[in-house]
């Protein structure tokens, strides 16, 4: 999908704004786990998740192929589109940004404040979506879609930043909501010629990528019900697909408690908060603990963004609704 020379050059225009992100180890995570774990702390990005990067990715690419384009509109359940309005802002464009009802009031809020257009619309993300497109239509916008290969070689940089570092790396653990993570830990994979292979981890709420590849078809589903909000995906993106159903080892779904587990076990270890699909793939390596035990792994800790009452709510024992 990308040669090396294509990701070196996402880095470096990545880099102009977004620092490379840390790549750790916890003992506290080791003695849980039973591997030698390295996190890839997305979390500590400008705004507090992996998506950051994709927006100055294509961005860019837009300003050089559609310099007549006024602005972006998208979808989100937050991340992405505080992605899309920093760096749209930052380049002189609106950013309208469509999110469903009953979204986070911490990310909507960010959202506000990196200068996006907010419009509440539907009941979930898919239904957002569609508005979103619409738009684009009748306001004369660029429409971003949740997946992209500009995204994806933005957000890839995260991947070539970690294998790169890392060679001795047999597993890594990534969430699948619409697939931009881990098909861009795929291809950062492919072209380095690295050797992990690649678990993705899906809600058991929300398993379209999942029962996709098991089907060999894309498969949706009626609804996505978990407050991991970054997974709540009912239909798979064909393009994403298409990749992680040939270079993914493997995909595991997680329940909303062991979810929240992994939440409370990264504060207790690291003291860094994880929102629901940022704790994800701990909850997929903790699934394959007995499998994993001494052996060299990663897991994307891809956003920090989860809201207060929600972050309490786990700190004391609990499990958010979606």
């Amino acid at each position: 999908m990308f040669t090396v020379e294509d990701l070196e050059a996402a880095a470096a225009l990545v880099h102009r704004t977004v620092p490379p992100s840390p790549q750790l180890r916890w003992p506290l995570l080791d003695r849980a786990t039973g591997a030698r774990v390295v996190v890839k702390h997305e979390n500590a990005n400008p705004t507090g998740a992996f998506k950051v990067r994709g927006g100055v990715t294509l961005i860019d690419w837009l300003r050089r192929t559609h310099p007549d384009s006024p602005g972006i509109v998208t979808a989100t359940r937050g991340n992405h589109g505080q992605s899309q309005a920093r760096a749209a802002i930052a380049a002189g464009l609106r950013a309208v940004v469509y999110v469903p009802e009953g979204n986070s009031p911490d990310k909507n809020a960010a959202m506000e404040a990196w200068g996006a257009e907010l419009r509440v619309h539907g009941a979930d993300f898919d239904v957002a979506r569609e508005a979103a497109m619409a738009a684009a239509e009748t306001e004369g916008l660029f429409p971003v879609p949740p997946f992209h290969r500009e995204l994806v070689r933005g957000v890839a940089t995260y991947a070539w930043e970690l294998l790169g570092a890392h060679p001795e790396i047999e597993t890594l653990y990534v969430p699948i909501g619409c697939g931009s993570g881990i098909c861009g830990c795929i291809a950062a994979r492919d072209a380095l010629g690295h050797g992990a292979e690649i678990v993705g981890v899906v809600s058991e709420n929300a398993q379209t990528a999942k029962l996709s590849v098991e089907a060999g078809e894309m498969i949706a589903t009626n609804s996505a019900a978990t407050f991991a909000d970054g997974m709540a995906v009912r239909m798979p993106v064909e393009a994403a697909f298409d990749i992680y159903r040939e270079g993914a080892a493997r995909i595991l779904a997680v329940s909303d408690d062991a979810v929240a587990e992994a939440i409370r076990l990264y504060w207790s270890a690291t003291h860094h908060a994880a929102e629901g699909a940022g704790a994800a793939p701990l909850a997929g390596l903790m699934q394959e603990r007995a499998a994993m035990q001494g052996r060299d792994v990663a897991v994307i800790l891809c956003g920090g963004n989860i809201d207060a009452p929600k972050m309490a709510q786990v700190l004391t024992g609990g499990t958010p609704a979606p």
